[in-house]
């Protein structure tokens, strides 16, 4: 009865771990949930009153597919800050860049074709993609982000390749940031063996240390960067809001396809933003953001740092939502997360975000979604837990 793709299909890890946010006592590292103090909601109360006044009906009629013009010259202006140079017919806003992914696949992705990606990579790209029934082949990554050399080689041992899939800026799910030299060689390398690079970058703005980096593009002289971002981290998640950026023969192709999925984006939402934007300071807003999310990445740190066995190893991101924590070989955090889960602690095995499997004494926790107090309760409970396996496991001959 059901079409063969579905026989891929399974619950998001993520989705099924956010339901617990709703639980008083769970602590849930699972989400990447921006704070909810965050949230600019007197303002959007205000907002929302001016545009029903200036524009009643029309804020409630069916709109353009390609989305509301005042927003698309916002996101240029956005765009230009970053160096990128855009007008308004290269950009499409979608239902949160969750569609763009969705988009990306029906674009380009034929059965049996290469996807290039970072290891690991973001896991609702992998189920974006995987419907399609493409091969994935995952790149090797260090410190700073996607190593061109080992690029360079899966291109080189790979079939129909379409394209790279990347988040440069505080990656979903390390916290990894690419260097400035490794994006411009991405894209040189893109250039030689002729594949489309999809730059994923929701985190950007989340920058702690005041290091920004020109995203991969800037870079961009062949047309072959697709830029995907949203406003989720910037202002709010629920209204999904986002964005694709490309060239117009690509988004062009993107129209089409949200044509048959949608019609357009929320439009009432769009306005909302986009009034937003013209009313109030951004830039003063994020670095609030950007103070709570530091706090909260350093509480995480220091509470690893005294509760976590010497043995596991993390990340220490500069920005962004989420740290990854790697354990001794001989522990599996898919069975660690339902002991984990009986103790009120959630968060999302590792081997979720490698499209080939493996990898599990890996996991993500996010640290934005939650106060210093939780985070130091519920990283002492998971670190008793860690000490008590490997001492298990140790016994055991691990």
């Amino acid at each position: 009865m059901f079409a063969k793709r579905t026989e891929f299909l399974k619950a998001s890890e993520v989705r099924e771990l956010l339901k617990l946010s709703d639980v008083n006592d769970i602590i849930s590292f699972g989400g990447g949930l921006p704070a909810e103090e965050s949230f600019p909601v007197e303002e959007m109360r205000e907002i929302c009153s001016e545009i029903l006044e200036e524009n009643g009906v029309k804020s409630m009629q069916y709109a353009i597919s390609e989305g509301h013009v005042g927003l698309r010259k916002i996101i240029v202006k956005l765009m230009a800050e970053k160096g990128i140079h855009a007008n308004i017919d290269d950009i499409l806003i979608t239902s949160g860049s969750q569609q763009g992914l969705d988009l990306t696949a029906k674009v380009f992705l034929d059965e049996g074709d290469t996807i290039l990606c970072e290891s690991p990579t973001y896991l609702s790209a992998i189920n974006a993609f995987k419907p399609f029934y493409p091969k994935f082949t995952e790149v090797d990554m260090d410190e700073d982000g996607l190593i061109p050399a080992d690029l360079i080689r899966k291109l080189e041992n790979s079939s129909n390749v379409k394209f790279l899939y990347t988040v440069p800026d505080y990656q979903n799910p390390t916290g990894r940031r690419m260097s400035l030299e490794r994006r411009k060689s991405i894209v040189e390398i893109a250039n030689r063996y002729n594949i489309i690079i999809i730059e994923d970058n929701p985190y950007s703005e989340l920058c702690f240390d005041g290091r920004k980096l020109p995203p991969l593009k800037s870079f961009d002289t062949q047309g072959r960067v697709v830029y995907l971002s949203t406003f989720s981290k910037t202002v709010c998640p629920g209204y999904r809001i986002g964005w694709a950026c490309g060239t117009q023969d690509i988004i062009n192709k993107y129209v089409l396809f949200k044509q048959g999925t949608d019609i357009h984006t929320n439009f009432f939402a769009q306005m909302q933003i986009a009034g937003y934007y013209e009313k109030y300071d951004i830039k003063e807003h994020i670095r609030s953001n950007v103070e709570i999310y530091k706090s909260r990445r350093d509480a995480m740190v220091a509470a690893i740092e005294k509760s976590f066995p010497e043995e596991v190893e993390y990340t220490r991101p500069e920005g962004g939502m989420f740290l990854w924590v790697t354990l001794p070989e001989c522990l599996n955090t898919k069975e660690l997360l339902l002991k984990s889960l009986k103790r009120g602690v959630a968060f999302v095995q590792g081997s979720a975000f490698f499209p080939n499997g493996g990898h599990e004494n890996t996991l993500r926790l996010n640290f934005s979604g939650l106060n210093e107090e939780k985070i130091a309760k519920g990283i002492n409970i998971l670190g008793n837990l860690l000490k008590e396996e490997l001492y298990a496991e140790r016994l055991a001959g691990c």
